[in-house]
């Protein structure tokens, strides 16, 4: 029986070269064999790919819009409720002078009832 032989180091480097040289090898047949599908694959892609960034520069822009609508909605609801609170303290100064108006008519009035009273009371005892 032969005796077992452990390889040395430049017999390790020879082997895992040659193990390089093969993968290396194999790979290049494999894509030589590919290449034709390769470019139509790789058009595919780009086409998926520009589709792709197409529809979210559509989405980026219907987004902005929407912002730009809701803003406006929001402004436009702000200056509504502006003038319906500017209305509203019209409305409320007007009532306020209103009451202010018939407090001083009923003032006047009930000190025209009185003066009406003390002058009959004059007259009764004259």
């Amino acid at each position: 029986m032969r005796e077992f032989r452990e390889p040395s180091l430049a017999d390790r480097r020879e082997m895992a070269a040659k193990a390089r040289q093969a993968a290396l090898d194999k790979a290049r047949a494999k894509s030589a064999s590919n290449a034709s599908g390769l470019a139509e694959r790789q058009a595919a892609r780009r086409a998926v790919s520009e589709a792709r960034d197409v529809r979210a520069t559509e989405r980026k822009a219907a987004k902005l819009a929407a912002a730009e609508r809701a803003e406006a909605a929001r402004k436009l609801e702000q200056a509504e409720r502006a003038a319906a609170a500017e209305a509203a303290k019209k409305a409320e100064a007007a009532a306020a002078l209103e009451a202010a108006a018939r407090a001083a008519a009923a003032k006047i009035e009930s000190k025209a009832a009185r003066d009406a009273r003390y002058a009959a009371r004059k007259l009764r005892k004259r």
